[in-house]
């Protein structure tokens, strides 16, 4: 008896000495664990200069944060990503493993170490001052200063237009917004649109829209152009000076080109992906529509846009396009749960190539689904995203893309929850209508194709409303 408790004994502490041995070899680090995870799928907003409020470059930025980054992984709150993994394969997809959750977890778990420093990946070299890309020229905007207090609590949408300086045809390859105070920027949108010689240039335009006590428009025949005064009330401008803002956005209507934005979420976009390029003649302007939102502390935003440019002609041309309800029309019941308003169809008149969706609606925004219809009848769902969430505007990169032949049609259908069991919906029991504002609604599905170089590509989709899209 006493040899087997001495053999038993012997063992267990064998055993013991390899199950401690086996967890210190297995330790998750920082430095050889976490920070591939973080450099893949969260570094590009958790860095200085934009979107995310604090730094995961390194462990000393990233360990504050230990016990947060836990709770939002195991959610799966953190990385936004909300395509439904049904259909299709998306090369920008930030979402994570359940291996690198559960890697997370176990970091956070035993005391979120950092490990041997030499153990870490070769640091991201990202471009300077928050860009995502390296731009080849950047175009600056207008300095714009939020007040603190405005007369109102909403600032119209305003259309700005400023010179490219193109002396040529030029052809861009990707177009980054960035403004430099995200706090009260709603969004930036730009466009590249025809010179005009009546075109005022460096001047912030809107509609002045009336309002009632929650914000709601009203009187919609009774808008206004006006363009800024010291005190901030703006002036009217009448005739020429005032062509060319649409009274149903407050936006240029002349725009030809593509429209690229920063939303939160989004702010580059990329065509040397799709081996395409945007053609911007020679002489052409920039588009801004601009959207800033009060918070409380005075802000004075700097929107630049980055552009990156081809030296050859591509093979291929860039259209981004996603016009849909008429605005006069839509409409979202009281208490209405699951409202689902008319689908947006677009007819494809080329051969194209499907590469990029995003979503658009404000908060009471339910879902969207994207699905080809081809000549054939077949339907193929390109992109489902069963839960919308309003604070991510994410756009979704087809991994491969998508030939779309000659007769296919792009049948977008979605829902709004226009309840009291939407947390984020301000008031259930008004009737909602298309608008700017967040508390207003809007059903957008934006998309990009890509077509040969001997197609017009003014002549290659038909959208819902008949409005012709510029490449």
């Amino acid at each position: 008896m006493g040899t087997r408790a001495w053999f038993a004994g012997s063992v267990a502490a064998v055993l013991l000495m390899c199950v401690e041995a086996s967890a210190a070899g297995g330790a998750v680090t920082f430095s050889k664990d976490v920070l591939p995870i973080l450099q893949k799928n969260c570094q590009a907003c958790h860095r200085p200069g934009n979107i995310a409020p604090m730094s995961f470059l390194s462990y000393e930025t990233a360990r504050p944060w230990a016990k947060a980054m836990k709770a939002a992984v195991v959610t799966r709150k953190m990385p936004p990503w909300f395509a439904d993994p049904q259909y299709g394969h998306f090369s920008n997809d930030r979402s994570l493993k359940q291996e690198e959750i559960d890697t997370i977890v176990r970091w956070v778990d035993g005391g979120a170490q950092q490990g041997d420093p030499n153990d870490a990946p070769p640091p991201i070299q990202w471009p300077e001052n928050g860009w995502t890309t390296k731009p080849d020229m950047v175009i600056k905007g207008i300095p714009y200063t939020v007040q603190a207090a405005p007369n109102k609590n909403v600032i119209e949408w305003m259309t700005l237009v400023t010179p490219t300086g193109f002396t040529k045809d030029t052809w861009i390859t990707s177009v980054e917004v960035k403004p430099s105070e995200l706090a009260v920027t709603h969004h930036i949108c730009v466009s590249f649109v025809p010179h005009r010689p009546d075109t005022v240039y460096n001047t912030f335009l809107w509609v002045d829209k009336q309002r009632d006590e929650i914000g709601a428009e009203v009187a919609p025949s009774a808008r206004k152009i006006l363009a800024p005064t010291p005190d901030g009330r703006g002036r009217e401008l009448a005739g020429r000076a005032a062509e060319g803002v649409s009274p149903n956005t407050g936006t240029n209507t002349n725009a030809e080109q593509n429209i690229s934005c920063y939303v939160p979420g989004r702010s580059l976009s990329d065509f040397r992906p799709y081996k395409a390029a945007l053609l911007v003649p020679a002489g052409y302007d920039v588009s801004w529509n601009i959207h800033y939102t009060p918070n409380g502390a005075a802000a004075t935003d700097v929107p630049e846009v980055g552009l990156t440019i081809a030296k050859e002609q591509p093979q291929r041309y860039l259209i981004e396009t996603g016009n849909s309800v008429d605005p006069t029309t839509f409409a979202i019941p009281a208490n209405a749960a699951n409202y689902a308003p008319e689908p947006a169809v677009f007819t494809f008149l080329a051969d194209a190539e499907l590469h990029w969706m995003s979503p658009h609606m404000h908060v009471r925004g339910k879902d969207m689904k994207y699905t080809l219809v081809f000549p054939d009848g077949k339907e193929q769902v390109v992109l489902n995203v069963p839960r919308y969430d309003f604070n991510w505007q994410l756009g979704y990169d087809l991994a491969q893309p998508i030939k779309v032949p000659k007769g296919t049609k792009m049948v977008v259908t979605g829902h709004y929850d226009n309840s009291a069991n939407n947390k984020f919906n301000p008031d259930p029991n008004r009737t909602v209508y298309f608008g700017n504002m967040t508390w207003e609604e809007m059903f957008t599905p934006f998309f990009a194709i890509t077509v040969d170089k001997s197609v017009d590509p003014k002549k290659a989709i038909k959208s819902p409303r008949n409005i012709d899209n510029g490449a």
